[in-house]
């Protein structure tokens, strides 16, 4: 489990396809750190670490990964967002975020304002029901909350701290993000779905 407080940037340093999924190297500062098992989230992506030294890590990526997520199309090279599994005496301070990525989105619109930058965001509209005004989200591994929704999407504000110190910085429009919506807001649509079953039984 994460907080969506990303703890910091890594590069992509290697990829090395296999079997429709691939083997990538991420070099970290706190990788001399790790060890093998440990889960890592990579741009909201919870990877197992398969090996580590003091210049990074290693993870496998499955096809369905692959195919549910941006990590395939990150370049040799890119930066990302990094973060380590949250410890159990740790405060809590983003959201609880699973590193289970629901989907891709594509930033649409950047509004840079004097303080802050508010982005648009544009989802699967099978996404949008779990999606919330004021309620939490995680883009690129990052917590923040939804300041305004739409039909297909939503929008979030990004403080001067987010800009610096995450990918969502330099993102640019038409970029496309790890998505993952509120897992308390998928638990209670799964609840729904057996309400309404038993009610029509």
């Amino acid at each position: 489990m994460f907080t969506g407080l990303i703890e910091a940037l890594g590069v992509l340093t290697r990829r090395e396809e296999a079997d429709g999924g691939f083997a990538l190297t991420i070099g970290a500062p706190f990788s001399s750190e790790l060890v093998v098992g440990e889960s890592v989230a990579c741009s909201g992506v919870c990877l197992t670490v398969t090996s580590c030294d003091q210049d990074g890590f290693s993870a496998d990526v499955m096809p369905e990964t692959v195919a549910m997520t941006t990590l395939g199309e990150i370049p040799v090279g890119a930066t990302v967002n990094l973060e380590r599994a949250v410890r159990a005496d740790s405060r809590l301070g983003g959201h609880i975020v699973q590193g289970h990525v629901d989907g891709v989105g594509r930033i649409t619109a950047r509004r840079p304002g004097q303080r802050w930058d508010e982005v648009d965001i544009e989802v699967d509209a099978a996404l949008a029901p779990f999606i919330a005004y004021k309620g939490s989200i995680a883009v690129d591994g990052i917590s923040l909350t939804v300041s305004a929704t739409m039909p297909t999407g939503f929008t979030v504000s990004l403080i001067p701290e987010t800009l610096s110190s995450t990918t969502l910085g330099s993102t640019p429009v038409g970029g496309r993000v790890n998505i993952e919506t509120d897992v308390l807001a998928r638990y209670v649509a799964r609840a729904r779905e057996f309400i309404a079953e038993e009610a029509h039984a």
